[in-house]
């Protein structure tokens, strides 16, 4: 990759000089505006505006803080104008001064305007509005019927903001990062710092770190950049559309990373049970979001293992099915060309073309594509004698199973190892099924993210129920503690104020929790 850095040139005293310089560097950029006036009382001092034509409102406007700077500068004696950029007299917020011409170019390509003045050298960086964005709009892929609707953005200072409206204490931490030689992203480390492991930290930093890329566009992009496990389908970031969620997780010790122009968070450490709760878990009572809970365990594993096991059954063990029903399998494929197993995987192939064509088309035409085409399809082919009614029925069933998973990533794992199952299934009967689920979990029990076994809570040596983060949610009174992820001197997170006033009983809890 060719290093784009060059030696650090200082800005002169010289405004012609420091024109010059940047005019060179902006060749043929015609989307930065370098523009020179003529500043003070009588109009006696050089000046120059730098800055990225759409990222910075109209400098005249007397609502921008550019604009009142200008305009007072026009009314004050010459000499007097580098004694107000030094000191701010101003008080123009989110004002930086800039040392050399890479922090310069580095505002400008910000989003920020950049100040010079003859006879000084040092240039002053002013926040604008900066880049356009969509703002703040409702999370599309998170959909929940209690809870806030706001979405993140596409603008990681926006996405920040909204987490910390939820958050408003000063122990949560918000630290900034440049990735990318050529497209210096910027990404940000959110976390409470008297809750996160200080070896977490240091290893999410060190990821970050650890590669030099030309360019990053996206948090995806980021995740499998610095994912361990590279090779296992299994998503080691959980991600986010929701501020609320990002908050949630932030206060049971995790750390959130936020990535500039994209609207998803990364939370870190993943775990299986986090990957299969929604946003909307704790604004529920607890016997509704426990019975839900359960529902998308089954959905799970009727999304990965009910092809297989259908195989399995009618090639291998027909015995444990009652005759009628097994007559009724046997008419029904009755004049079908294929195997079962070809039978299965064509139609399987086929809801995927439906579902991948739903997402790609625009609007409400792709729902249309995904309702009408699998109507279509599955009729037809059933009609033509091609595939029998029952798989048809087997297949809507596994892809109504992967949709009731909340996580997208996660879900798509199990995917994929559906077609694992259908062949172990098709071939071996029920053992392959079990040896699947054998390796299935070996796999997952060696999972680490960030050095966090990727079964927590369910490996734990201690009970999850006091905690709540496992298949069933306990009542929100009962929610005392949190999970591993948070330090074990801050486990406790919610106490009866006339139960524990006394210190000491603050302190045996904690040491029971130590003990545990």
């Amino acid at each position: 990759m060719t290093d784009v850095k060059e030696n650090v040139k200082k800005i002169s005293a010289d405004i012609r000089e420091n024109e010059r310089y940047i005019q060179e560097r902006c060749e043929n950029c015609a989307d930065i505006l370098v523009r020179p006036m003529r500043l003070g009382d009588e109009r006696k001092v050089d000046c120059l505006m730098v800055y990225i034509e759409v990222a910075v409102s109209n400098m005249m406007l007397d609502d921008s803080a550019i604009g009142k700077m200008i305009n007072h500068f026009w009314e004050i004696p010459p000499e007097k104008i580098p004694e107000f950029m030094q000191n701010n007299s101003l008080g123009i917020a989110d004002v930086q001064k800039l040392n050399d011409m890479n922090e310069v170019l580095g505002a400008v390509l910000s989003g920020n305007a950049v100040f010079f003045i003859d006879g000084y050298d040092k240039a002053m960086k002013i926040s604008s509005r900066g880049y356009p964005n969509m703002g703040v709009s409702e999370a599309e892929s998170e959909k929940v019927l209690r809870g806030s609707r706001e979405g993140f953005s596409d603008s990681v200072k926006t996405n920040s903001a909204l987490v910390r409206k939820r958050l408003r204490d000063t122990r949560m931490k918000v630290e900034e990062y440049q990735m990318g030689v050529r497209s210096n992203t910027v990404l940000q480390i959110l976390y409470i710092d008297d809750l996160v492991h200080e070896e977490l930290l240091e290893q999410i930093k060190e990821r970050i770190e650890e590669y030099e890329i030309d360019g990053v566009l996206d948090s995806g992009m980021l995740e499998q950049l610095t994912e361990e496990s590279w090779y296992s389908p299994f998503p080691q970031y959980q991600v986010t559309e929701r501020p609320d969620r990002a908050a949630l997780e932030l206060l049971n010790g995790k750390v959130v990373l936020l990535c500039d122009n994209s609207p998803s968070a990364l939370i870190l450490p993943g775990s299986f049970s986090g990957f299969m709760e929604s946003s909307e878990d704790w604004y529920h009572h607890f016997e509704m979001a426990s019975f839900l809970r359960i529902l998308r365990y089954l959905a799970l594993l009727t999304a990965m293992l009910l092809p297989g096991l259908y195989l399995a059954v009618i090639r291998f063990h027909t015995q444990i099915l009652p005759a009628n029903l097994l007559l009724s399998f046997a008419e029904a494929r009755e004049g079908v060309p294929f195997t079962s197993v070809t039978e299965l995987i064509l139609l399987e192939l086929a809801f995927e073309l439906i579902r991948e064509a739903g997402v790609r088309v625009p609007g409400a035409l792709g729902n249309a594509i995904g309702i009408v085409g699998g109507l279509i399809i599955g009729d037809a082919a059933v009609s033509a004698n091609l595939v029998s009614p029952i798989v048809v029925m087997i297949v809507a069933l596994t892809a109504l199973g992967s949709m009731v998973i909340p996580d997208e990533e996660f879900a798509s794992a199990f995917r994929l190892m559906k077609y694992g199952f259908l062949f172990l299934g098709g071939y071996l009967g029920i053992y392959g099924i079990v040896l699947g689920i054998y390796l299935l979990i070996s796999h997952l029990s060696g999972l680490l993210s960030f050095g966090v076994p990727y079964l927590v809570p369910f490996v734990r040596k201690h009970s999850v129920s006091r905690v709540g983060d496992g298949i069933w949610r306990i009542p929100f009174k009962k929610r005392q503690y949190r999970p591993v992820y948070a330090k074990k001197e801050q486990s406790l997170r919610l106490k009866h104020k006339a139960q524990t006033t006394d210190a000491e009983t603050e302190k045996e809890a904690q040491n029971e929790v130590r003990r545990k």
